[in-house]
């Protein structure tokens, strides 16, 4: 499949990585399906980028709030080309021991949970087109470890097992991979770094080179962690 005319669907489209690759996306004339939990932000992408583009409220750690976009999303005569698992949140940088249970059950609802229900309801409809990738974000905290990040570590450990799994389970022609974006300077990473997240690129740079890498993964690419080129 070429790369004109696909239709996308994004998580967690609000700020940083999601609100840049909206961005490339409609710019080379994609049709983007995204969601966020923040309506004020998708009032504004609704007004900037009207139908067919459709932006709506979803917290991808409510399963049934993901089952009722899928169904109003993707149908059989519209299959999704394009799936991309961004939405995550990262824990106060802390030592493991230091962080409560309901945030660690937090992190894990939307950064492993989150992508799974995602999955569970627009893959189906994938599979019976017989085509279409799917990008599970994780990190480079998803191959290495840093201290105080153990949440966020695990989390994306996880996402790297879940994709290769996906993968061996996805009929010919279908692709699940793991994509670490690279170190990016975002709100995320400014939680962790501080001011010296800013010696990075800010997600605007980093679209302009991962959204045509992006698209250009496919097939050939099944179970493979992945990373985006620095340049």
């Amino acid at each position: 499949m070429g790369s004109a005319g696909k239709r996308i669907v994004l998580t967690g489209v609000s700020r940083g990585l999601g609100l840049a690759m909206a961005e490339g996306f409609t710019a080379q004339g994609h049709t983007v399906l995204a969601c966020a939990r923040s309506e004020e932000t998708l009032a504004k992408l609704r007004s900037r980028w009207p139908a067919p583009h459709r932006f709506e409220r979803v917290d991808v750690a409510d399963d049934a709030q993901v089952r009722r976009w899928a169904e109003s999303t993707a149908s059989a005569k519209q299959p999704v080309d394009l799936l991309i698992n961004n939405a995550a949140i990262m824990n106060r940088t802390a030592p493991l021991w230091q962080i409560t249970a309901e945030e660690f059950s937090t992190i894990v609802d939307v950064n492993i949970k989150g992508v799974a229900n995602v999955i569970r309801h627009f893959v189906p409809g994938m599979v019976q087109a017989g085509s279409g990738v799917i990008i599970n974000f994780s990190s480079g905290w998803g191959r290495s470890t840093s201290a105080e990040v153990a949440p966020y570590c695990a989390t994306k450990w996880a996402i790297e097992g879940l994709s290769q799994a996906l993968s061996q389970e996805l009929p010919q022609g279908m692709a699940s991979v793991a994509l670490n974006p690279g170190i990016i300077d975002t709100d995320m990473l400014r939680s962790c770094w501080g001011e010296s997240a800013g010696s990075y690129p800010d997600a605007d740079d980093w679209a302009r080179r991962a959204v045509g890498y992006i698209l250009k993964i496919g097939a050939k690419d099944n179970g493979k962690p992945l990373t985006v080129p620095s340049r």
